[in-house]
């Protein structure tokens, strides 16, 4: 008997369109690549112009209501155990946004992991969300932020008793998982619903090995990154629903408040393509990349200078709960230079280009598309490496402050800090000041700096340091952070 899960509606769609000889008088304009300049066309093909038309008027027949997008839906709820499916073509940015203003509004409090990525924080800005830090456990040593503790968040509704709900991000983009399932009790005993930024786990339900996946562990709404560790294209996400502590319909409507009119059937197709993908593959693909990162692990612990943190480094009573070893996290702090010169050499000298990098490490993320030549590759260039670093030059210091040093008092709401009037001042009369813009080291994506902060010495010391070290820092209106925004109603 067939496996539902061998239909993909989208590409099965697409696929009819083509042999039906379907002819459009619609967007877009490049009429199925006829339109498109042959320069494009040899560069990319015209397989990504076949696949890109109207969502409704071209996959679908205007009168089916999104028929083929509803079944996809469906067969992808049904692969991760959620109820309902949401496809989103903006990304989790746009995802957790809508997560979040299904479960609170302006002026209404809700826990926030202090970890959280900045398309969080701009959902704050945008709705006028009052925040309720939780503080993630920080490793002194290691100078990381692991997810906050069951109970951080126990104590911080039992301050907050009104707030809505919680969102947590799990796991890190280090590969550091919470402890979900003790989260998501401390939320439904209050029956307030919990969201999981999981936007680095969309492999987690097809592996035993892998960290828990949010949906069996509890959580309300589960935000996820298709193109991150999936098959999906940049910007396919999904996000996943049970229960009923958030109503369907709110969460739709809210997808579609801040959603485009004009998705991406090409995106819609990558991420229904790689459902099927991992329902009939899943486990292979998965047990394989789970042997390649062993391997891979292995020998980089044998280069001198080097240290892939495990799950030793990373797991523990104050540390994470659970461990995906597929972020390969590399301490070169022994080599004595930045991450940041690391992942630039490597580039240039191995065009290879690493993940996250900061002032000690470099992450290689691996997934079930790497196998032994991309592997073969990624040694042979961290092994080349460790062979030069004696001979390439310092690079200035970074001064990463303490972490009660890094976190900083939260004057005014997000929402209020950004929209006020501003004024730009320079960084060295900055401390003190009401930020009015957020200030993020990218990738991985996580703020500093978030409007509605004072700002500290310590603080601006240890961006105006990193960026001197390779830092990228691409959301302050100064990129060059010679001056910041600050809001001008308040003088320190």
């Amino acid at each position: 008997m067939p496996n539902k899960h061998d239909a993909a509606p989208v590409l099965d769609a697409l696929a009819a369109y083509r042999r039906r000889g379907e002819l459009a008088f619609t967007p877009p304009g490049h009429k199925q690549a006829r339109g498109a300049a042959p320069e494009v066309r040899a560069l990319l093909g015209d397989a990504v112009f076949f696949g890109d038309l109207l969502a409704s008027g071209g996959l679908d027949d205007r009168r089916t209501g999104s028929g083929v997008l509803r079944r996809a839906e469906e067969l992808m709820a049904d692969a991760v155990h959620a109820d309902h499916t949401f496809f989103s073509t903006c990304g989790s940015s746009l995802s957790v946004k809508a997560a979040m203003l299904s479960v609170a509004a302006h002026g209404q409090e809700f826990l926030v992991g202090r970890d959280a990525h900045k398309s969080v924080i701009s959902g704050l800005i945008l709705s006028g969300i009052r925040p309720v830090w939780v503080e993630p456990r920080w490793d002194e040593d290691r100078h990381l932020a692991h997810p906050p503790t069951a109970d951080a968040y126990d104590r911080a509704f039992a301050a907050h008793p009104d707030a809505r709900g919680a969102l947590i991000t799990s796991p890190t983009p280090y590969g550091v998982a919470a402890d979900l399932r003790a989260v998501a009790e401390v939320c439904h005993r209050r029956s307030r619903p919990l969201v999981v930024d999981e936007a680095w786990g969309a492999h987690l339900p097809f592996h035993p090995a892998l960290p828990t996946w949010a949906m069996d562990a509890g959580a309300d709404v589960c935000v996820t990154s298709v193109h991150k560790m999936g098959s999906g294209l940049e910007q396919g996400s999904v996000f996943h629903l049970r229960g009923d502590l958030i109503d369907h319909d709110t969460l739709a409507s809210r997808a579609d408040l801040l959603g485009t009119t004009s998705p991406s059937v090409l995106l819609y197709a990558g991420i229904d393509g790689w459902r099927r993908q991992m329902v009939l593959e899943g486990h292979t693909l998965m047990s394989r990349a789970l042997a390649l990162a062993a391997a891979v692990r292995e020998e980089i612990e044998a280069v001198d200078g080097m240290h892939v943190n495990d799950r030793a480094d990373f797991c523990g009573p104050d540390a994470g709960c659970e461990f995906d070893p597929l972020p390969v996290v590399i301490d070169i702090r022994d080599l004595g230079i930045s991450g940041y010169r690391a992942a630039d050499w490597l580039r240039e000298h191995h065009h290879i280009d690493m993940h996250l990098m900061d002032h000690r490490r470099i992450t290689a993320q691996l997934t079930h598309a790497d196998d032994a030549e991309t592997a073969d590759r990624l040694l042979a260039g961290l092994r080349d490496l460790a062979h030069r670093a004696p001979a390439l030059p310092r690079g200035p210091e970074v001064s990463v402050p303490a972490p009660a040093e890094l976190r900083m008092e939260q004057e005014w709401l997000p929402r209020d800090a950004y929209f006020t009037p501003t004024e730009d001042v320079p960084v060295e009369r900055a401390a003190g000041r009401i930020a009015a813009e957020m200030i993020t080291p990218y990738p991985p994506g996580i703020p500093v700096v978030l409007p509605g902060e004072r700002l500290t010495e310590p603080v601006l010391r240890y961006l105006v340091t990193g960026l001197a070290a390779g830092m990228n820092l691409p959301d302050p209106a100064d990129p060059k952070l010679r001056t910041v925004r600050v809001c001008a109603g308040d003088q320190g």
